[in-house]
């Protein structure tokens, strides 16, 4: 009798502990949970910004996060501001950048787009035996440049494709964007609407200015609310940094782990005032091999980006323009198919 009662408690005991361990998954990557803005937290009464370490990557894998992180030189706050349009670059000698110069790379241009204010010119080029697409976007106004939520609602686990958020905002051109709901630090800041302000250890982050101007900065240097207060307008929290004062700004000891392998890719850069490039790289396929961050910053820098970012990747890696989708997003391979997001990135 005893040794029955035992193996019943046994076996309730392990049903129990299966149970929590599915409703734990599906807490994390499947049930959608819309939460208030940190602004709207704060005015009713919460902690106000609170701080929170990470592992130092402040990545989730679920969204194919690139581990490597910089530190933001020290400066006015913490952030990193790029110099005037300089023109003609300075070539960076060091011989394992392995760069490609962009002028001597052939290109199709595949497809253009010349109204209201925006022109946009996409080719396609191929880089380390990798499709790459590049947007070159003109604008004459920087509110052109927008950021969009998944179902238009900030909360975990809420995602959409890229394609849909895009057609819901009557997006000319789209990216995805940082994926910030695949994690619970970094900040969010969107349309100048502060979401999320738990800092991210060592988090470098792409801050956009309400004039279209490009900041990076280190979450630890500032606050999420101190940037609201300066100007930010957006704010992505992914990373690393690829160029920073027209110069590449990934280094050997910092591409580490994923980040030193071809990958797909999705990366934004900043050329000249409201002149921007938009760029997607395909792989992990047999004909597409991918970009190391240390390729994409490279490629980035010939582009003629004086500031540049790398956004979320991997199997998130998605173009789209004038409502087609342009490059083949794919998870491990098998087959074009675009991955659900939280947010994307761009133009109207």
């Amino acid at each position: 009798m005893k040794k029955r009662a035992t193996t019943i408690f046994s076996v309730t005991n392990g049903v129990l502990l299966a149970g929590l361990a599915v409703y734990v998954l599906l807490d994390s990557f499947v049930i959608p949970h819309r939460y208030a803005s940190a602004t709207e937290a704060y005015t009713e009464g919460s902690a106000g910004i609170e701080q929170e370490e990470t592992d130092g990557s402040g990545q989730s894998s679920g969204s194919d996060a690139d581990a490597s992180k910089r530190d933001a030189e020290s400066g006015p706050k913490g952030w990193k501001k790029k110099r005037s349009f300089r023109g003609n670059k300075s070539e960076n000698s060091e011989e394992a950048l392995q760069e490609q110069d962009t002028g001597s790379v052939e290109y199709d241009t595949v497809s253009e787009y010349h109204e209201n204010g925006v022109d946009i010119t996409l080719k396609q080029y191929r880089v380390n035996d990798t499709n790459v697409y590049v947007a070159d976007v003109k604008l004459d106004s920087a509110d052109r440049l927008k950021t969009a939520l998944a179902e238009d609602t900030y909360g975990r686990n809420i995602k959409e494709e890229t394609s849909v958020t895009a057609a819901n905002n009557n997006a000319v051109l789209a990216i995805n964007g940082d994926f910030y709901g695949s994690r619970e630090t970094g900040y969010v800041i969107r349309e100048g609407v502060l979401y999320r302000d738990k800092c991210g250890k060592g988090n470098e982050d792409l801050v956009v200015l309400k004039s279209g101007e490009f900041l990076i900065i280190n979450e630890d240097d500032i606050s999420a609310q101190e940037l609201l207060d300066m100007g930010a307008w957006q704010v992505l929290s992914f990373g690393p940094a690829l160029v920073t004062d027209g110069e590449v700004a990934v280094d050997e000891e910092e591409e580490v782990g994923r980040a030193m392998q071809s990958n797909p890719r999705t990366a934004i850069g900043l050329i000249d005032d409201l002149h921007y490039v938009f760029v997607v790289a395909d792989g992990r396929t047999t004909d597409n091999a991918g970009l190391t961050l240390r390729e994409l910053a490279g490629f980035m820098k010939d582009l003629g980006a004086e500031t540049a970012y790398n956004l979320d990747g991997g199997g998130s890696s998605t173009m789209i323009f004038r409502g087609e989708l342009i490059n083949h997003p794919t998870t491990g391979g098998r087959g074009t198919e675009e991955r659900s997001v939280s947010d994307i990135v761009y133009i109207r």
